[in-house]
This record gives structure tokens, C-alpha cells and sequence, in this order.
């Protein structure tokens, strides 16, 4: 952004009649700051308000029985509720990858679950 700045907007200069006069440069730096400084800092992390919430999410959980090497296809992974596994944001991901220990049906599935 450009801004013109004058000492005395009477001054007869050419750009005067639309340039901030000191008083005015001070409130846009100090305006401009706080506007700045309220847009935050993103932060996805789960708020303490929210660790209640976590049963009304949803996540991945395993619909069948896998023994360690089983590959998992999408007949073995649904996205339900409670939230307590994997985001459903992963279930691309997760999907050809094969669990490198036995999981039962029902359990939700973790990352650590799987061989790379």
C-alpha cells in the first residue's frame, strides 16, 4: 500500500490535498498494528473446550478383524463416531497400507498401526 505523507496539507504541493498530515500517519501505523495483531495466529489444534466434543466427531475405525500384513481396502475402514481414531482427512492415505500388528473390528484406527 502507498500512502503520501505532508507536513501541512496547505502546503500547495501537488499530491498535499490527499497526503496524510503527521497526526494521521501516527493513527494508520497504530491502527494498521492492532488489525495486525488481532487476525491471531492459526493454531488446529484441539482446544480444551472442545475435548468433550471428541465423541460427537468422527474418525476411522476398523469393520473387520486384520492380522498383521493384511492390506487394508475400503471394505475394512469406515468413518464413524466417536472420534477417538484417525481423522477421516487420512482414509485415502490409509487405504493399500498394511497393519503391522492383529486389530480387532471396532477399534479405531491409528497411524501407528501401519508399515510403511
Amino acid at each position: 500500500m502507498e500512502k503520501h505523507f505532508t507536513l501541512d496539507r496547505n502546503g500547495g504541493g501537488p499530491d498535499d490535498s490527499f497526503s496524510l498530515e503527521p497526526a494521521e500517519l501516527a493513527a494508520l501505523c497504530r491502527d494498521s498494528k492492532a488489525a495486525w495483531q488481532a487476525l491471531g495466529k492459526v493454531d488446529y489444534g484441539r482446544k480444551s473446550s472442545e475435548q468433550g466434543n471428541v465423541k460427537f466427531r468422527r474418525s476411522l475405525y476398523f469393520v473387520k478383524d486384520m492380522k498383521a500384513g493384511d492390506v487394508i481396502t475400503g471394505d475394512c475402514i469406515r468413518s464413524v463416531r466417536p472420534g477417538f481414531g484417525a481423522a477421516p482427512k487420512h482414509y485415502e492415505s490409509i487405504l493399500g497400507k498394511k497393519v503391522c500388528v492383529d486389530v480387532q473390528a471396532h477399534s479405531p484406527v491409528r497411524i501407528q498401526l501401519f508399515v510403511e
